[in-house]
């Protein structure tokens, strides 16, 4: 399965006010693994960038206005989203102002008809409700460091995203996988004999019901992130 993390930076909040993106930034995930592919663009929005805007990217008018517009990398944007889903934290917003930016070059096809959108601002919501779920909180919560993150960046924020993705989804099972075959594999090199369990005696400790009712909770949410595709059902 092939999904890309987006983040966009604008002039300001509002769409309907004519604000513009500038800049975009994705982050390449296939078969949930960071592939190291990633699309970025600083772009010329052609208009003043709102002050509080500026407070939060610090890119300003003068910076970007040797940069390409919009119109001038849709394409090239275009080709790298195609067919693949979108992961975007609080998505309303980043798809209004691409289906603005597409819909002022007069590109036929809206965003949400070119991919497919997962957004993960809800799905925080549910998995911590009553909790601030910005990206900054989920950094902290899934021990994700952002440290370097003095101004919000379109591309830093979407490799932000997508580690906090992983993690919210259940991104460490790759590892931890990992980390076992590589002790076989070192308990084999090293002749270690492996432990003998008949006199061993395992202690089952069963969950309760509010672990049962969070577990089934936790695969709800799995089942939706990956579109109805987890095989904890099936088993």
């Amino acid at each position: 399965m092939r999904q890309v993390v987006l983040d966009t930076e604008t002039t300001g909040l509002e769409v309907e006010q004519q604000h513009r993106i500038i800049e975009i930034g994705c982050v390449e995930l296939v078969n949930r693994r960071l592939t190291g592919r990633s699309f970025h663009r600083y772009l010329n929005p052609e208009r003043d960038i709102d002050e509080g805007a500026l407070e939060v990217h610090g890119l300003s008018r003068e910076q970007l206005a040797k940069e390409a517009r919009f119109a001038d990398v849709h394409a090239e944007f275009l080709e790298f989203v195609r067919d693949a889903e979108l992961i975007i934290h609080n998505a309303p917003f980043d798809v209004a102002f691409l289906n603005a930016e597409l819909g002022r070059i007069g590109a036929a096809p809206g965003i949400t008809e070119v991919c497919k959108i997962l957004d993960t601002l809800p799905l925080a919501r549910q998995m911590h409700p009553g909790q601030r779920n910005s990206l900054d909180a989920l950094c902290k919560r899934y021990s994700v460091d952002n440290s370097h993150r003095d101004y919000h960046g379109a591309l830093l924020d979407a490799r932000l995203l997508a580690e906090v993705y992983l993690a919210m989804t259940g991104g460490q099972a790759t590892f931890i996988l990992s980390a076992e075959a590589d002790s076989v594999r070192i308990r084999s090199r090293l002749e270690i004999p492996a432990l003998e369990l008949a006199d061993v005696k395992i202690v089952v400790i069963e969950a309760d019901e509010e672990e049962l009712v969070a577990h089934e909770r936790l695969l709800a949410l799995l089942d939706q992130a990956s579109d109805g595709k987890t095989v904890w059902r099936t088993l």
